[in-house]
């Protein structure tokens, strides 16, 4: 079995549940990035070690939360040694707008893992973009770079659409099979 590590920033829980759905299909490890950008004690160290790392935050501004940005400039020192080269990695966001230009944010992942020398991987999921879709099916919002999830500005962490968590479940479960093979 492969070792996953979800590593996440959360301003108001939506993201922090997401991650614990994408932790749940994978049977990861979580890592919050804190208020301050700061990862907890042994953060670097599980990340180090991991087969794959799954990156979630979410979309401020159209790209990633500035916790996020000051834990991505951090990373530079697992760069510089190569820690992170040819892991699995993928990545997850979460906003307000049905869009909110969540794919920036994605981009902005998937860079971060291409500048370690990272594997990416994508959604998987069929979208569901028929006459009968529901906004709370699996892959609603139709994203192939990541899973990505929508939340009211004015909606606890509570609320959030059960398709949605499905869709970030589903998304754990799929990269720790891919960093199993890449194991094995």
């Amino acid at each position: 079995m492969a070792r996953v590590v979800v590593v996440y920033h959360s301003g108001y829980g939506h993201t922090q549940r997401m991650a614990q759905s994408v932790a749940h299909g994978a049977d990861a490890e979580l890592i919050a990035i804190d208020a301050d950008g700061n990862l907890p004690d042994g953060g670097w160290e599980a990340l180090d070690a991991a087969d794959a790392i799954i990156m979630g935050s979410p979309t401020y501004m159209g790209t990633v939360s500035w916790q996020f940005k000051k834990f991505a400039d951090a990373s530079s020192k697992a760069w510089f040694a190569q820690k992170w080269k040819d892991k699995i990695a993928a990545g997850f966001t979460n906003s307000a707008g049905m869009n909110g230009d969540k794919l920036n944010t994605l981009t902005t992942l998937f860079t971060l893992a291409m500048q370690h020398g990272m594997i990416w991987v994508s959604q998987g999921l069929m979208p569901s973009n028929t006459q009968s879709a529901q906004r709370n099916d699996v892959n609603y919002l139709v994203s192939y770079s990541g899973a990505i999830a929508q939340s009211p500005s004015d909606a606890g962490a509570g609320d959030m659409l059960p398709g949605d968590l499905e869709t970030a479940r589903l998304f754990g479960e799929r990269v720790a099979a891919i960093a199993a093979k890449f194991k094995g």
